[in-house]
């Protein structure tokens, strides 16, 4: 064992070689047990910082994904050195010194070997035209390559993974993202044939074939084709066929780096190697030779390398604590995989296979549904020692923690999809791994909440964000949040702190609570509701939240019958306030469609009023600098030439982007531009808990980024594919898939069901891709309720939407025509004609006026200087 570095001698050199998620894990743990004393230095090949693999598919479908690890400052650190650019080609283990590609020398006293695995490949003729899976320039050529193709072919491109493990499945997944058609080979009879039995393999198929992938199962590859340019065409298999292909993947596995420790024929060897490559560690991954490590998908335990992110994260945190002084040794590999991929649910763990003497298998199968459970346990059924779920996956994240334990329930109970009913409550103990990839024990997760030490300062921890970054759970794979979510509520609610879904201090129904007992009821006022469900005079929170709920409900002018005072500054104004207290003028121009005779009234209006005039990411043209007076008169003439409001400052759909699709461009295959507007006069003025936006585009391209919005519709040649749950800020989502190949009536009906699902259920101002994620199921759940039905109320919801559509009327065309609220726009109650002289412009660079600056108000403005248009005396 190495003794630990004291921090008054000179600092012991630690070389990393390899900079993928190992290394950075431990250079992570280096970092938090302390670097007095120790100079780190990690040397990576690649030119970016280390970067999650977990996440790789999400770099395949949006090139512009950062999947960066941690935080970017633990590199400026003085005693941590990353170099990026070095691939380590030679180890000097008598010098002790490593020898980079680039002629490079790194002295060390320790060598922690990181190299991670190389995409394994398949000697096939014409195999130097394939694609591999494994970095971010492989995916990113990949994306590039059926960009590209689908442009030239102007065709879905015929996207061709061979491997049908679990990265041949999420690059399949990918590629049919990107708009391709996806075509899997899988030389073994099933797929995930390493994780699965055959049952549960052959109800994947079932999933995978009925979301419009194309399976071949139990037949090699035998030649890569290619035309005389060199575009590869098919795939010859060895019984004869030929699939046809435009792209071809291989995905069939990963091969240890471990060229370092392997010596030129003829000299003896230093380190020992596996069977099938690898570098043999012991229990404490240390290599034969002193002061070499190995960690990560390089390093051979027990005849065994694995590519995954629990052992590599276990390897790295016993090395650094090793080099520290401590005894911590590698308990073995966790092989528990869960499959990320959109609509298929399957997860496997522990003795899938039944390999334990006298194991009993429980399995319950509904090959038409493509639904396999099977647990295994000890002959006295007691004893947990493994499982597959595919179809239903839901008791894995309960079972897993307890794996070599006793079950607190009979097996059967755990299967879920026999109809049972849920899974039995289940109270893990402290030493039970709740999360793998970091190896974090309900115990350690129970002492962040109660306060007990595991957080600095020792101060309880009760926000999940705050207990996932405290302990580390959850942040990498992602399989164990619901888990974690529930120990976190189960643990406050013992230790006496209430977990309140109150909506606010006034009313102790949650908002999806409060929605349902309105509409139910039919109640149409904040004093009816108060009366009934609350107390006290109701705050900035309960008051916009009963009025949205209130103007969802039901078409009503959304300020009478004393709902504006419910309402925030914006939608009292019906325009968004900007910073000097002027208004915004934004008027609907559905689906980004607008006639030349329309642009020039909104030029002209722009003019009269001096407005400041930008075109927005949602393809319409915000006017900025109206003043509350001026309200009124600008929306008369916009309403006059029939604009009408675009609801830029409610809680509820903003607009609909599109490309310019079939009609115009050589790439459409459906008119985006006649979709798009159909669903913006649909779904305009519906009201929701947060803003909603939407996006459709004619092709695969993909130019009116549909996925970054709430809901996306993307064109196919069979019709359309529907996208929901997306969004842009501060944490932005990719939408998921919910349904495709729809064609016009079944997208308008699965949307209605999403939004008013939506409206009804998520709480207030929570965005959709966030009440998808904390949905019981997420996408599979909403999938269940909006295409199947499986609650009921899909007849219901469609109803709903359909009065929504019904009742709509335009907000400003309504108050133009009622004197009384045309009195809400006023600067000055007693003074209705007087403006507000502290409201004034400047000119800025580019031609326009703007807000001035304090300093500037001393000065001459325009704004000072423009008067009140004269009024009509008949006019309000």
């Amino acid at each position: 064992m190495t003794e630990q570095t004291s921090s008054t001698e000179t600092p012991r050199r630690i070389v990393v070689a390899g900079g993928g998620p190992a290394a950075h894990r431990f250079a992570d743990a280096m970092h938090a047990r302390g670097l007095e004393g120790w100079q780190v230095t990690v040397l990576t090949e690649e030119a970016h910082l280390p970067y999650d693999r977990v996440a790789l598919s999400k770099a395949l479908t949006d090139s512009t994904v950062d999947l960066t690890l941690g935080t970017t400052s633990m590199w400026d650190h003085e005693s941590l050195t990353l170099q990026t650019g070095e691939r380590v080609v030679k180890i000097d283990s008598a010098g002790k010194s490593v020898e980079t590609a680039a002629g490079n020398t790194y002295e060390y006293d320790e060598l922690v070997v990181a190299t991670g695995s190389d995409a394994a490949r398949l000697p096939l003729p014409g195999a130097e035209r394939v694609h591999v899976y494994r970095t971010l320039e492989d995916v990113w050529a990949i994306n590039k390559s059926i960009t590209e193709l689908t442009e030239k072919l102007g065709r879905k491109v015929n996207a061709v993974t061979i491997g049908g493990g679990l990265l041949g499945l999420e690059s399949a997944a990918g590629t049919e993202q990107l708009g391709a058609t996806p075509v899997v080979i899988n030389g073994a009879p099933w797929l995930m044939n390493t994780q699965l039995d055959e049952g549960a393999g052959q109800a994947l198929g079932r999933l995978i074939e009925a979301k419009g992938f194309e399976v071949h199962g139990g037949v090699f590859p035998s030649e890569i084709l290619a035309d005389d340019d060199g575009q590869v065409t098919g795939v010859l298999m060895a019984d004869g066929r030929t699939i046809p292909a435009d792209i071809v993947i291989v995905a069939i596995g990963v091969k240890p780096r471990d060229e370092l420790f392997r010596t030129a024929e003829g000299e003896e060897p230093l380190f020992d190697l596996g069977p099938r490559g690898g570098v043999v560690i012991n229990d404490y991954c240390a290599t034969q030779v002193p002061g070499i490590w190995a960690i990560g998908e390089v390093a051979n335990f027990e005849g065994m390398c694995l590519g995954l992110v629990a052992p590599a994260n276990t390897m790295a945190e016993i090395v650094a604590d090793r080099l520290h002084g401590g005894e911590a040794t590698f308990p073995g590999f966790d092989t528990a995989t869960k499959l990320k991929l959109s609509g298929v649910d399957v997860a496997s763990f522990g003795d899938a296979f039944a390999r334990t003497e006298h194991a009993l298998e429980i399995v319950y199968a509904d090959p038409a549904r493509g639904v396999y459970q099977k647990i295994v346990t000890t002959d006295d059924a007691k004893t947990l020692l493994g499982g597959i779920f595919v179809g239903d996956a839901t008791p894995y994240t309960s079972l897993r923690p307890l794996l070599g334990r006793e079950l607190p329930a009979e097996p059967g109970a755990y299967l879920t999809a026999a109809g049972g009913g849920e899974a039995p409550e289940t109270e893990l103990p402290d030493d039970a791994t709740l999360c793998s990839c970091n190896n974090v024990t309900a115990g350690t997760i129970r002492d962040a909440i109660n306060g007990c030490g595991a957080c600095d300062g020792n101060a309880p921890v009760q926000e999940l964000g705050e207990l996932k970054g405290c302990t580390r759970a959850g942040t990498q794979c992602g399989s164990c949040v619901p888990m974690l979510k529930k120990l976190l509520e189960t643990e406050l609610t013992k230790s006496g702190v209430e977990v309140s879904k109150a909506l606010c201090e006034h009313i102790e129904l949650s908002r999806q609570e409060l929605f349902d007992a309105i509409r139910v009821l039919e109640l149409t006022s904040f004093e009816e509701i108060m009366a009934k469900y609350g107390t006290g005079a109701g705050c900035d929170i309960c008051k916009p939240t009963i009025g949205n709920i209130l103007a969802s409900q039901n078409s009503a002018y959304v300020l009478d019958a004393g709902r504006g005072t419910l309402q925030d500054t914006n939608d009292r104004a019906l325009a968004n306030m900007q910073k000097d207290g002027t208004y915004s003028v934004v008027p609907r121009i559905a689906g980004g469609e607008i006639t030349p005779k329309k642009l020039g009234v909104i030029a002209a209006v722009a003019e009269k009023y001096n407005l400041y005039t930008k075109i927005t990411g949602g393809q319409r043209i915000d006017m900025f600098g109206a003043r509350l007076e001026e309200l009124p008169e600008i929306w008369k003439e916009l309403v006059d030439a029939g604009f009408e409001s675009g609801q830029a400052y409610g809680k509820s759909l903003r607009t609909v982007k599109s490309c310019v699709g079939s009609t115009w461009c050589r790439f459409g295959v459906q008119d985006s531009v006649a979709m798009a507007i159909q669903l913006e006069l649909r779904y305009r003025g519906l009201r929701s808990p947060h803003k909603l936006k939407m996006g459709v585009s004619g092709c695969a391209r993909e130019c009116a980024e549909a996925r970054g919005k709430d809901v996306g519709v993307i064109a196919t040649a069979d019709g359309w594919n529907l996208y929901v749950g997306g969004n842009g800020g501060a944490t932005p989502a990719h939408a998921q898939l919910l349904a495709k190949d729809l064609d016009d009536e079944t997208l308008i009906k699965y949307i209605d069901r999403y939004f008013m699902y939506y409206i009804r259920t998520a709480d207030r101002l929570q965005r959709t891709a966030r009440w998808q994620e904390e949905l019981d199921g997420g996408i599979k759940h909403v999938e269940d309720v909006v295409v199947r039905d499986t609650l009921g109320i899909a007849e219901d919801l469609e109803a709903a939407m359909a009065k929504h559509v019904d009742t709509y009327k335009d907000e400003w065309a309504d108050t133009l025509k009622d004197p009384e609220r045309l009195r809400r726009f006023r600067s000055f109650v007693n003074a209705p004609d007087q403006k507000d002289d502290s409201i004034t412009f400047v000119p800025d660079e580019r031609g326009q006026m703007r807000p001035a600056t304090a300093e500037e108000k001393g000065k001459v403005l325009i704004g000072a200087s423009i008067p009140l248009r004269p009024r009509d005396e008949n006019e309000v």
